[in-house]
């Protein structure tokens, strides 16, 4: 492995060897990089899945249970079931996008714009409300329906979307800095989408919980009209925040598509896969450092979508800030999106497995926190701060560190071509996974504490299983991704070691080329 401080002397000896023409090395500093335009266009293209990811995250399961008043054993199944028809969707599209040709618009680019107008309507049509006179077993079939053909049109448009990353020209460091452009505008879809839906429907949740304490002390039938007032006025706010967000949703795709072109390079030639799927898979599994990654995203995004799914629950029925909660959400998730170029900066400065490591420690003093402050919106304010902090860091460091896997792979294989789109559909598919055993999880425990929807008043059984939930369970899940983490084998020197083989290797082909 290469020291650091040794990268031109590694140069000039490559080059001594014939491995580098002395032009080559001469231009190497020469070689334009990413403008700032591209990274902003293709940063934009992130907005529509983590928005709409979110949104589903943080208001799926309180909407599937409060508002279209399902049971929670069927918002479970739904939600579940949902998210293991991703587990045939995206290795499927994954393989599908690598075995697609290169076309006029590119090969990624079209799948991307194709998907677009389905998703977004499928969006829309998830968060309808079906007559209450509808049977139990319809609604479960609609919901089923609309959330399962969503994911495969979000899975359609972000495994090609995620590959962009390896097609975008540029040295290691604009990759770096594109990426870190991605996870902030990321971070900052989630704060529309969580906080769009939030101011728009949390208004209306505070209604309904009102009307359901005043209906004590009400007579029955005055009881009854101000509960069905409340949540027609709930539904109807569901509806009008999907539309907002699927505009949204369209013109980031637009942007994405205009501004970003795709760039082959000397061991990414955007081309056909032509091995059968089963070998792909067998090369992809078996690489050592990307399922270590994997594991250690599975486990970490597990954890934080465990959190957030139960997070409107807790505040609401546990905590005592019915009302509040949506604007919690707010502030963790403006202090994510301001703490990416801190953590952009410390992983360049310390590297990548102790920027993981250390910054997903920081949420779990936090979360032992919440669980012992009640009724306190200050201390709730200053512990999502440090959880927003954590919360970058799983947004940025696992897809920061995903291309140096591939990157790995690749010259342990050099042979093996266009297997990136299945690389990155794997990983979408783990996070995918993660959050559907999430919501899993937290349902179906919540359904043998015995919630019942519209229920004013809930057993301890429910309070003491909502503390479990947002403390014990995530922590566990932290401490098991972090000791993944710090024993994934691609550490700094490695990185630079591959940095330098990866440029040999394109100097290579450009002599080749040339000659």
């Amino acid at each position: 492995m290469l020291p650091g401080g040794h990268e031109d002397a590694e140069l000039h000896r490559l080059t001594q060897e014939g491995a580098l023409p002395q032009r080559s090395v001469v231009h190497r500093e020469e070689k334009p990089g990413l403008t700032l335009c591209r990274k902003v266009c293709y940063a934009v293209g992130g907005i529509p899945y983590q928005m709409t990811g979110n949104a589903i995250g943080f208001f799926l399961q309180i909407f599937l249970l409060d508002v279209v008043q399902m049971e929670p054993l069927h918002a479970s199944l739904i939600i579940f079931l949902g998210r293991a028809w991703d587990a045939v969707t995206d290795p499927a599209i994954g393989f599908l996008v690598s075995k697609s040709p290169r076309r006029k618009y590119g090969k990624l680019v079209p799948w991307i714009a194709c998907s677009m107008p389905f998703g977004v309507l499928c969006y829309c049509m998830m968060w309808s409300t079906l007559s209450d006179a509808t049977p139990a077993s319809l609604k479960f079939l609609w919901y089923l329906f609309m959330y399962s053909f969503f994911q495969t049109c979000m899975t359609c448009y972000h495994v090609p979307y995620s590959s962009l990353t390896m097609f975008l020209g540029g040295t290691q460091r604009d990759r770096d800095s594109a990426t870190a452009y991605r996870m902030g505008m990321e971070v900052f879809s989630t704060l529309l989408g969580s906080g769009i839906q939030g101011q728009i429907v949390g208004h209306y949740h505070t209604r309904m919980m009102n009307s359901c304490y005043v209906s004590n002390e009400t007579l029955p039938n005055t009881s009854t009209y101000s509960l069905t007032d409340s949540l027609e006025n709930t539904r109807r706010a569901y509806i009008f925040a999907s539309l907002v967000l699927g505009s949204i949703y369209c013109l980031s795709c637009l942007i994405l598509i205009f501004g970003v072109r795709e760039q082959p390079g000397p061991l990414s030639p955007l081309g056909k896969v032509e091995l059968p799927f089963a070998s792909c898979l067998r090369m992809v599994v078996g690489h050592k450092p990307y399922t270590q990654l994997l594991c250690g995203f599975l486990f970490a995004s597990l954890a934080f979508q465990i959190t957030q799914g139960i997070f409107a629950f807790f505040c609401t029925h546990a905590a005592g800030l019915a009302g509040k909660f949506q604007h919690l959400v707010l502030i963790m998730l403006v202090t994510a999106s301001l703490s990416i170029p801190f953590w952009q900066w410390f992983l360049g400065r310390f590297g990548k497995k102790t920027a993981a490591s250390l910054g997903l420690a920081l949420i779990i003093p936090a979360l032992v926190a919440v669980t012992q402050v009640m009724h306190s919106f200050l201390a709730f304010i200053f512990l999502v701060i440090m959880a927003g902090c954590s919360m970058a860091v799983l947004y940025l460091l696992p897809w920061s560190m995903l291309p140096d896997t591939v990157d790995d792979f690749m010259l342990r294989n050099p042979s093996c071509f266009n297997l990136e789109a299945l690389f990155y559909s794997f990983y979408v598919f783990f996070n995918k996974f993660a959050g559907g055993l999430a919501v899993g999880i937290s349902t179906l425990s919540l359904h043998f504490a015995g919630y019942h929807a519209g229920d004013c008043k809930y057993n301890p059984s429910v309070i003491l299983t909502l503390q479990l939930l947002m403390a014990p369970v995530p922590i566990s899940l932290l401490l098991i991704a972090i000791v993944i983490f710090c024993l994934h084998p691609i550490n700094e020197e490695r990185r630079k070691q591959m940095r330098m083989e990866m440029e040999a290797m394109g100097h290579q082909v450009q002599r080749g080329s040339r000659e």
